[in-house]
């Protein structure tokens, strides 16, 4: 049923995709006279399109982990698996992270700082020590070609990985509060999540 929902919900982006090119590539020949235009100019126009619409960032997974703050149960790490659903180039130096837990807004930078899963915990990896609050880094799950480690790039809609950054003690989640997360790709589409802290029974939970 996932299988069928995705292949569907690809074939939409598609064919939304293909009508928003016509429009544009019609909209220019409208406007221009056909002397004017080129082949290497429609050409060009039809990619700048492609570009803006096509990246779509797929959300597999939303997991958080409590952290004693100040004597409460708090979430302060948080990893979001993420793919693109459907084989393009990502580059994940680009994307921005938008925070924002209704008092306060924070933008999070690429750290610069992609690394495979390995051997560790997935909250337990090496990586969080160059996280500081500020910045995001990704620990890759499935690459075949190590494309994300070795060019902070998804190429491959079978790419895999967590998202994972800190949030800083004003914004870490107490039970039942909530934040609303965006990630913003350099080109394409924005997504959008609200993650609300359920009640600490475990130090790791999943968010609804």
């Amino acid at each position: 049923m996932g299988k069928l929902f995705t292949t569907g919900l690809t074939s939409t982006i598609l064919i939304i995709s293909l009508i928003l090119i016509g429009m544009t590539v019609a909209s220019v020949i409208s406007s221009e006279t056909t002397d004017s235009i080129s082949e290497q100019d429609l050409e060009e126009i039809t990619q700048e399109t492609i570009d803006e619409i096509s990246t779509y960032i797929l959300i597999k997974d939303k997991i958080g982990k409590f952290k004693e703050i100040n004597g409460e149960q708090r979430i302060e790490k948080i990893a979001l698996l993420i793919t693109p659903l459907i084989s393009q180039e990502i580059d994940i130096s680009q994307l921005t992270i938008q925070l924002n837990n209704g008092e306060n807004v924070l933008f999070l930078k690429y750290s610069n700082n992609s690394v495979d899963l390995g051997k560790y915990s997935l909250f337990e990896h090496f990586i969080w020590n160059n996280l500081d609050g500020s910045n995001f880094g990704c620990i890759s799950i499935i690459d075949l070609d190590s494309s994300l480690v070795d060019h902070d790039t998804f190429n491959d809609c079978s790419d895999n990985a967590y998202v994972v950054f800190r949030l800083p003690d004003s914004m870490a989640l107490s039970k039942h509060e909530k934040i609303i997360i965006t990630l913003f790709p350099s080109t394409g589409i924005t997504r959008v999540l609200e993650l609300k802290a359920p009640l600490p029974i475990k130090s790791v939970v999943t968010f609804d």
